[in-house]
């Protein structure tokens, strides 16, 4: 169980840069028109936060609060020292005990500087809430002095002065690990259970003179978050509790701001394997973070409406959520996302530690700066706050991290909304020449930190004046193939083109320049694959790049892992294309999109292999960064060489070739399932087949091809991945006839 800290965070002005997050994308080749271009209206806020971080003063620890407030940011923590950007850990540093205050537009140091300490054991400042006015500063955590002055876990700090205000002592039993404060109360939450010496349970109030209020919300566990509602009127509280005043409510409730009398309970409404680590609100919800442990967690964000307290939304991913904050109509997460398919969003990626999403919809916004889990307990980013200075809005967080956007940094960094100096990635080309009189300039959509709805240029044979100009969407995990068809050609004629990605602002280098002769005539064997239905074909004619191009109008291409080798000759077939080549251990391909179930298909594609150590050639799974948790729909390799196709009906259902086939040779191989059950082709011959078995199991999945999961599979081989060459990978969603196969295989010398 990872621990966090809230605090109220003041809101601002500015706005992240949002779009919509569905995107209909046109088939098929158009003439003069890019196949894929945005048909939805993206979202342009008047100001936006970039992902770009800007340069910040560091911690040596961990910052666990924060609060800001007219162009000051009050950092608390673990830490003893802080030192300037770009310094490396141990130089450069000045004292710094558990406390720094900081220029938000320089991110430097201001003259305010305090030392939270402990007579014994470990001090840290786990809260920080700054007084309606500014004019005090409220700080919790576990530490028995600031400054010298002694105090109990709870201190108010004079912010003309940089000093602990005398007059406001009084004894909390144990870690104040969250603050708010009105005109005349401040509420706390944490560890203890007695504050002034009375008996109050993870929640008290007293008053900015100190004093205990009879406000009473005993909880029976831990408490992590405080959050006075706009109108003063209720306090949310957040935690690991199952009971506020002796009424079931798991992880959040809802209390009266003057007795704290249960409003709202929230029972079941948060799984018991999780809790909330961070409130906020706006003028109209309510926002939680939650993390969870063990199975059935929910880690993601909740937004409440504060008129009833129901929930206006929720999303579903994983990796738990430690801080939210609202900066108009956005609201920004912390947290070690690494699993949002729940949602419709990004599958088993790698953490993504900073997310934004509107307050009126869970769907992930395109802004993705991005820290490291770090030191401690690793999560990443513990706590935000926004203040504005100088006519710019600055979005600060803080936590555990030790890099941000893979530069070196440690516990503190900020964003503002502007400059804007990153560009997108160059896109990854690729050209087509099946037909006559056209070449099809395919690319993989780019990505931007913070710009989902790209600008793509298209340049022809060196010219500075782009013959094509287009927009499309795309975030990190999903970046469609868009496709223009050049029909501005003659039989015989090469042509190079090259591409660039504008946000608007900062436009990419253009693409390594790729070169196309125009065919005299229709190519037999791909014109064949296209007429008989194929809704995925990769050829893999590219270069050196992530992409795989689909030459079907359903332009579903794959993202090749961990580069494979590309160009690889002689292809299967006659003609001027290559192949691709895999090493049998981390290589693999997998298709951009997600499908649902196919109730019937056929996987085609042709491999040349001397492995003894099989391996998967093509199937259908789950994930796409990992292997598969659900894994069928498969062809795979033995370690003896013989071909089995298989998929999961009630069980592993699998059929096998008598004969070898890593020759060293050319083999094409062809799986199918229908209502005629399974049949396993190799060389344009029915080698296996089942005519029981005309289901598979269901669930949404990717094309992968090149390796996944074969555990508890018949004839499992040594390796899941597939060392070898493989080319002309096609997916249909109807199981071809015998006589369409054997037709594929006679026209592999037909060019």
């Amino acid at each position: 169980m990872m621990n966090g800290s809230t605090g109220r965070r003041p809101g601002g002005r500015g706005r992240v840069r949002a779009a919509s997050t569905a995107l209909c994308l046109l088939a098929g080749a158009l003439t003069a028109t890019a196949v894929g271009a945005s048909q939805a209206t993206a979202l342009t806020p008047p100001v936006s936060i970039t992902a770009d971080d800007l340069t910040t003063w560091q911690t040596n620890g961990i910052v666990w609060s924060m609060a800001a407030t007219d162009g000051v940011v009050y950092a608390g923590g673990t830490f003893s020292t802080i030192r300037p950007p770009d310094a490396a850990a141990g130089t450069s540093e000045q004292p710094a005990v558990n406390f720094a205050a900081f220029d938000a537009a320089t991110g430097a140091p201001t003259g305010c500087s305090l030392s939270f300490t402990l007579s014994s054991g470990t001090a840290t400042v786990r809260a920080l809430a700054l007084s309606p006015d500014g004019a005090t500063l409220y700080a919790g955590g576990q530490f028995g002095s600031v400054n010298g002055v002694g105090v109990s876990n709870v201190a108010a700090i004079d912010t003309a002065t940089c000093t602990p205000r005398q007059d406001f002592k009084i004894s909390v039993s144990a870690t104040v690990r969250a603050l708010d404060v009105t005109a005349n109360t401040v509420y706390l939450g944490g560890d203890f259970n007695s504050v002034g010496g009375q008996t109050r349970n993870g929640f008290a109030a007293v008053t900015t003179g100190a004093a205990l209020l009879p406000w009473t919300a005993n909880a029976d566990e831990v408490g992590r978050a405080v959050q006075v509602t706009p109108d003063g009127q209720h306090v949310a509280l957040g935690g690991d509790f199952f009971t506020v005043n002796g009424t079931t409510t798991h992880a959040l409730a809802v209390v009266d701001a003057t007795t704290g009398a249960l409003t709202k309970s929230y029972p079941g409404f948060i799984p018991n394997t999780s809790t909330v680590q961070d409130l906020t609100t706006d003028a109209t919800g309510l926002y939680t973070a939650n993390e969870g442990t063990g199975g059935g967690v929910f880690d993601g964000r909740i937004a409440i409406d504060l008129d009833d307290y129901q929930q206006r939304w929720r999303d579903t991913c994983l990796g738990a959520t430690q801080a939210v904050l609202v900066h108009s109509g956005v609201l920004y997460s912390g947290s070690h996302a690494h699993d949002c398919s729940s949602m419709g969003e990004f599958p088993d990626q790698p953490r993504r530690h900073l997310l934004a999403q509107s307050v009126d919809d869970p769907a992930l916004l395109p802004w993705f700066p991005d820290t490291n889990d770090g030191i401690g307990e690793p999560v990443g980013p513990r706590v935000m706050a926004q203040t504005d200075k100088g006519g710019r809005h600055y979005l600060w967080v803080g936590g555990e991290f030790t890099t941000v956007n893979s530069g070196g940094q440690q516990g503190l960094t900020r964003f503002a909304d502007g400059p804007d100096t990153g560009a997108p990635w160059v896109p990854n080309v690729s050209l087509s020449t099946v037909a006559p009189g056209r070449i099809d300039v395919n690319w993989q959509t780019s990505f931007d930190s913070d710009d989902g709805e790209l600008t793509y240029r298209i340049y022809k044979d060196g010219a500075s004046t782009p013959v094509h100009t287009v927009t499309g969407y795309s975030v990190f995990w999903n970046r469609p193939q868009l496709r223009w068809t050049d029909t501005d050609v003659a039989v015989g004629e090469t042509h190079s083109y090259r591409i660039t990605a504008s946000d608007g602002t900062n436009t990419s280098a253009k693409s390594p320049a790729q070169s196309a002769t125009v065919a005299a005539s229709t190519q037999a064997y791909p014109a064949r694959v296209l007429s008989d239905g194929a809704s995925l074909y990769w050829r893999y004619d590219e270069g050196t790049s992530t992409f795989a191009a689909d030459t079907t109008g359903g332009l579903d291409n794959g993202f090749l892992r961990n580069g494979p080798a590309y160009r690889q000759t002689p292809a299967a077939i006659a003609g001027s294309s290559t192949a691709i080549g895999f090493d049998g251990s981390t290589e693999y391909a997998y298709s951009n999109k997600l499908h649902a179930q196919p109730a019937r298909f056929s996987v085609e594609t042709w491999i040349r292999t001397t492995t003894t150590r099989g391996g998967k050639v093509i199937g259908f799974g789950n994930l796409t960064q990992q292997n598969s948790t659900r894994y069928d729909k498969q062809v795979y390799m033995a370690n003896d060489g013989r071909l089995v196709f298989g998929v999961y009906s009630g069980g592993t259902r699998t059929v096998t070739t008598t004969g070898a086939y890593n020759d060293g040779n050319w083999h094409h191989v062809v799986a199918t399932q229908g209502t005629g059950g399974m049949a396993l082709y190799v060389d344009g011959q029915l080698r296996a087949s089942n005519l029981l078995y005309t289901g598979n199991e269901n669930y949404p999945g990717y094309w992968r091809v090149g390796g996944d999961n074969l555990a508890n599979w018949p004839n499992r081989p040594t390796s899941n991945f597939f060392a070898g060459q493989i080319d002309e990978t096609a997916v249909y969603p109807t199981a071809l006839s015998s006589s369409q196969v054997s037709a594929h295989y006679a026209l592999r010398t037909a060019e």
